[in-house]
């Protein structure tokens, strides 16, 4: 069984914002899924559904506590579930990527993240999986505060909205499988230099050759100075 919390805050003036897009990913996901408006309750002070992906039982939920204060919901439903903190699955705005980039991890730090902060401090354990959606940094004179408030731009909202359809298969390859294989599989592939080819290699030795022997011709006829 797990547990997939989409993190923000709750109330219609919230819901189109930055900070938002762990809900947004939790309505697509439930989407797909078939779960209907009535199928939601209120428990723990969360949105809360049951539903079933391949075999496996999983709940969606959408804490309503508010961002900061996330795990006040998170940790009692853990506890209530008997789950160990690898069967949470957290999916949260991340201001330290470009709108629209993906980045699954195993465990780690909350890097300055409020949410993930509350969530650590209720489970007591960072061992569990975080799928980070990026939101891009403040403009200029902006606080973080208006940042995360605010809205997508127009140029960024197709993005989010394809970061949180490539996702689905993501989270669901967490469920089934495990977040190693997900990792693996989701997260962007860091470009790697392209390696020189073996004519390439034997060129530039022969280019650096020929150089120290023009230099070496060049010494034999400096002339001498006193």
């Amino acid at each position: 069984m797990k547990i997939i919390a989409g993190l923000g805050n709750p109330g219609a003036e919230y819901a189109k914002t930055k900070h938002n897009v762990g809900f947004m990913f939790i309505d697509a996901l439930a989407d797909k899924l078939g779960i209907r408006e009535a199928d939601w309750k209120d428990k723990f002070d969360a949105k809360v559904a049951d539903t079933r992906i391949g075999t496996e039982k999983v709940v969606l939920v959408k804490p309503q506590t508010y961002m900061n204060d996330s795990g006040r919901s998170l940790g009692p439903i853990l506890n209530w579930y008997k789950l160990a903190p690898e069967d949470l699955i957290v999916v949260h705005d991340d201001m330290d990527i470009p709108a629209g980039t993906i980045r699954i991890r195993k465990k780690g730090s909350a890097g300055g993240h409020n949410g993930i902060k509350s969530i650590l401090a209720h489970v007591g354990d960072e061992h569990f999986a975080r799928v980070r959606i990026g939101i891009g940094r403040p403009l200029p004179g902006w606080t973080v505060v208006k940042h995360v408030l605010a809205g997508f731009t127009e140029e960024d909202q197709p993005k989010i909205k394809e970061a949180i359809a490539y996702l689905i298969p993501a989270v669901e390859c967490i469920v089934t499988d495990d977040v190693d294989m997900a990792m693996n599989k989701f997260n962007p592939k860091k470009k790697k230099k392209a390696k020189k080819t073996e004519k390439e290699r034997a060129s530039a030795a022969d280019t650096a050759s020929d150089a120290v022997k023009e230099t070496g011709k060049a010494e034999q006829h400096e002339p001498e100075t006193k």
